[in-house]
This record gives C-alpha cells, structure tokens and sequence, in this order.
C-alpha cells in the first residue's frame, strides 16, 4: 500500500523539499509514498486568488479565510476521504511517537500548512480538520513542522529503513529516550566507551542500555518518566489481575 502524502499549502514548492532525498527520497522514488503539494490559492474566490482577511475584532496580522480552507480540504476528502487531516497549529496538541505510528501504518496524511495569524477558527467545527503542534515553538509556517510529521511518518513505513528494527528501540518508543550511543575510535581525549559496550556479553549491555535509558529519562525529561512509570504500573497491574490477584 503506498502512503498518500497531500499538503495544503501556500508553498508547494518547498515540498518534497528535504523529503526528495536520503531515505524518504528512495522511498518516495521506489513508490512507497507519494507527495502531492496543493496550492490554497487555487481555492480562492476572486481574481486575485485572495486567501487572508484582517482578523475579525481587529489586531495585527492576516488570518486565513474559512471558504477557502474548506473548499481546499473538500477537495482532499474527496480524493483521499480515508486519510486523516491535519492543521499544523501551535495552538494544536502535541505529536507523539504513538501517534506517528498510528498515522504510519494507515493510508496517508492531508496535512494543512498555516500562514499569518493562523485559520479561521470555524475550519474545525466545519470540517474534520485535527489541530496538532510539533511542540512549543512559534514558525513562520506549517510547511516545517508538516515536513517533521511527514519525515516521522515515512521512516516507519515498510521498505524504508534498512533494519525494521531500528525503530523499536528509539527515544519515545517505551516513553523513554534512547540509550547513549558509541562508536570507533575506543577512546577519543581520555574518554573511553563504556567496558560493558566491549565485553561482548549481549545480557550485560541490555541491562546497561535499559538503565542509562530509564536513568536519563529521569533526569532529562521528568514528564516522560512519569508516563513510562504510569504505562508500567498500569501493564503489571494487568499482568496481576490476568493472574487471577485481586485488584488492591
């Protein structure tokens, strides 16, 4: 099943931009994906292919008109109705390694890139247009942070990365970040790989990797620890109850 990537966009030439290349490129070459970059001007009204107005109430900025999103995002259901639709807003929830697997293993992604002061905010009770943020920043666009989701999206997909398994023991994969990594020379300015890394005994540097994971976890990203704590009370708190235990 190839992957249909449709963005809407005021910028169709920044796609596939990055994408066009390294693995996402060969993958998009061999057919895996797609990537179809929608002008939202094509979508105007008026000879001037207009696409903004002044926010109503007044303020700074231009705000993306309504009819003109959602002729856009019509015109995407129509040839994609399976594929979810995104609006890329900072104002939108957060993105996720689960939610980047979901969205992997279905048909494709309709991502909807904003401009200026951002939609009008009668876009998602109109239409089924999902406002997701890649994290707490501010862009001059959606076009970045679409090419990040798509990016996250595609590695997933089968064929694209040499090992399948690469992608099981990443940061976020558990709610945890990564372990450290090393590699040649041995020692470089008087810091050397960890031993256990050289001793050859796989049990040894599992147990090592998922310590130094859970380790910086606690300490980098508390928030994440606290999930992963969470995840792994809730799934031994099952384990207990398939067992036969009552629940405490």
């Amino acid at each position: 099943m190839t992957f249909v990537a449709t963005v809407l966009t005021l910028y169709p030439e920044m796609f596939p931009g990055p994408l066009g290349i390294s693995l996402a490129g060969r993958a998009l070459a061999e057919g895996i994906w797609t990537c179809d970059a929608v002008q939202l001007r094509d979508f105007a009204a008026d000879k001037h292919r207009t696409v903004d107005d002044t926010p109503a109430g007044g303020g700074a900025g231009m705000v993306l008109k309504v009819d003109v999103l959602a002729r856009a995002v019509d015109h995407a259901l129509e040839r994609n109705p399976d594929c979810p639709v995104l609006a890329m807003t900072p104002r939108g929830k957060p993105i996720t390694q689960a939610r980047v697997r979901k969205w992997a293993a279905g048909p494709g992604l309709t991502i909807l890139c904003g401009r200026f002061e951002g939609f009008d905010e009668r876009i998602f009770e109109g239409r089924p247009v999902e406002e997701v943020a890649v994290g707490d920043i501010v862009l001059s666009g959606g076009e970045p942070a679409a090419l990040m989701t798509l990016d996250a999206c595609i590695r997933l997909l089968p064929g694209v990365m040499g090992a399948a398994e690469s992608g099981h023991e990443e940061s976020f994969e558990q709610e945890l970040l990564e372990y450290p990594q090393f590699t040649r020379p041995v020692e470089w300015e008087g810091r050397t790989i960890p031993e256990v890394l050289r001793s050859g005994d796989h049990a040894k540097i599992a147990a090592w990797r998922k310590q130094r994971a859970a380790e910086d976890t606690r300490l980098r990203r508390p928030d994440l620890w606290e999930r992963h704590r969470g995840v792994r009370d809730q799934s031994a708190s099952g384990a207990r109850y398939e067992n036969g235990d009552q629940a405490q």
